[in-house]
């Protein structure tokens, strides 16, 4: 079963069991993806969904953050339910001796000189997309590098 089936599917169960906070953020994503799709005249695939998603936990993320800061625990508790919703979509977490194998790999492949990050980043991520968060990537490249 496809991702987006798989969302369609749960946003059918949540309106059955009334679960509003999990129906309204799949209807954040469903509505997320169909934006895509009409914009740029595609049909997602899963890596694509995953993309989509993981753009939706970082803008939550960052305004938990600021919700945070400003004092307002009631809209954080709100961003923190959509992002657990969000998280039942993303694929299995790699462990960091996994990401640290894949990074000691792509390193090997195209050499250990800073110059060439970027492309070890641009390898990294297609292949641990939605796996791993780039950011914690980026940095052991770095180590590595340096």
């Amino acid at each position: 079963m496809s991702l987006k089936t798989r969302i369609q599917e749960e946003m059918k169960l949540a309106m059955k069991a009334r679960d509003s906070d999990r129906l309204g953020t799949i209807r954040l994503l469903l509505s997320a993806m169909k934006q895509i799709e009409v914009d740029e005249r595609i049909e997602l695939n899963d890596v694509a969904i995953v993309a989509v998603i993981e753009k939706m936990l970082k803008q939550r993320k960052d305004s938990i953050e600021q919700y945070e800061a400003a004092g307002r625990a009631d809209l954080a508790d709100k961003e923190k339910i959509e992002v657990a919703v969000l998280m039942d979509y993303m694929p299995q977490r790699l462990s960091l001796e996994e990401v640290s194998a894949a990074v000691e790999t792509a390193v090997a492949a195209h050499g250990a000189t800073v110059a060439v990050m970027g492309k070890i980043m641009a390898d990294l991520k297609v292949q641990l997309a939605g796996r791993a968060d780039m950011s914690e990537v980026s940095k052991l490249v770095k180590a590595r590098l340096g």
